[in-house]
């Protein structure tokens, strides 16, 4: 079989090592210039700048954690993020320490009774929205000072306008652990994604062609090979024949700072509308580095619009039934694969993706 390979994320590096070790011939097509897609690393200054946003890889499924082990050594990092409301800082995820620093709460016993007398404002409602669903979590002070606002940042839109299922990836603890992730593996690859996404790329059987947009060439690709895997967007494959879906986008604006330490830790969410964007990312912090300079990036949530680049799936329930369109039209093609956040409108985190793409790649290369 030859394989297209529509894209050179993730998903897409994945299912070509697996079809290439599985004997086929692979070709990628990435209209970038880079591989790596939005986990893409670039060194500044000694640095590893993660060009789209902070990637902290963690799992707890040990065949994903072995499958990634193979293409890159990790380090002991530990996200431990840090927000920054009204002029205070908060530890993240809410936990025991977030708690004392909020309400002067010492006891789990004490955060508890906190977060339930706040809850009562809901009077036993079933959570409809986000606004209701926090509430439900973490009571209404923490609504307030770490949630409402940073959530219609990087939403563009009330909270009470969104599903409440999005809060419920937010981990609430009572003890003192600030590890934003409650899985057994956790850690940066150490001298960045890109090269990991390089060597699973070594292969005789994989040709890469970067700055290559699939839509200029649709036609031809469709006919000449075998197979498609596609990771861009289902919406724009079908030529958004039914409406496009709908996207947030984000803007990133680096920035080689002549000190050696700007803010103390890699990650800290900026809460406040004041501040157009929703957080600061100091890259060396991923790996402990001691450059002279340091590298910060700004995150600006953005609308989209077609033309854009689409980085979260809106799951609420009209593009949900969009999207199901879409599929029933996927389903029809059976020389085409849709993967990825993009090509499965669905949020995935890094080990996600790769889980996803090789069960695709084991269903697939046996038949």
């Amino acid at each position: 079989m030859h394989y297209l390979i529509v894209g050179a994320g993730l998903f897409g590096a994945v299912f070509a090592e697996q079809a290439a070790k599985a004997g086929h011939q692979v070709t990628i097509i990435e209209k970038r210039n880079h591989i790596a897609g939005n986990i893409y690393t670039r060194e500044v200054e000694g640095i590893q700048v993660h060009q789209y946003g902070a990637h902290i890889f963690h799992t707890s499924n040990q065949e994903v954690w072995q499958y990634v082990n193979q293409f890159a050594q990790f380090n002991r990092f530990v996200n431990s993020p840090f927000a920054l409301s009204k002029g205070k800082l908060y530890s993240l995820p809410f936990n025991m320490s977030t708690f004392y620093q909020l309400w002067q709460t010492i006891t789990p016993q004490q955060a508890k009774a906190k977060i339930e007398e706040q809850r009562q404002v809901l009077k036993g409602k079933t959570p409809e929205n986000l606004e209701e669903q926090a509430i439900d979590l973490v009571g209404t002070d923490i609504y307030e000072t770490l949630i409402k606002e940073y959530t219609e940042k990087q939403w563009g839109r009330p909270c009470k306008d969104l599903p409440p299922f999005i809060i419920k990836r937010l981990p609430v603890r009572f003890t003192f652990d600030n590890n934003y992730f409650n899985d057994t593996y956790q850690g940066i690859p150490i001298g960045g994604y890109t090269q990991m996404v390089e060597k699973m790329l070594q292969h005789d059987q994989i040709e890469v062609r970067l700055n290559t947009d699939f839509f200029a060439n649709k036609a031809a690709y469709l006919t000449n090979y075998d197979k498609i895997v596609f990771t861009g967007m289902i919406d724009q494959f079908y030529d958004y024949c039914y409406g496009p879906l709908a996207y947030r986008s984000l803007k990133f604006e680096h920035e080689i700072l002549s000190i050696d330490n700007y803010q103390g830790n890699a990650v800290i969410n900026y809460i406040d509308h004041q501040y157009p964007f929703t957080r600061i990312i100091e890259h060396k912090h991923f790996e402990f580095g001691q450059q002279e300079k340091t590298v910060i990036t700004k995150e600006y949530p953005a609308d989209w619009q077609i033309g854009d680049e689409p980085y979260y799936p809106v799951n609420d329930q009209v593009n949900a039934k969009l999207y199901q369109k879409y599929q029933a039209l996927a389903k029809k093609d059976a020389n085409i694969i849709f993967g990825g956040r993009l090509g499965m409108y669905q949020y995935f985190d890094m080990h996600k993706v790769i889980e996803v793409a090789l069960a695709t790649a084991k269903k697939e290369l046996r038949n």
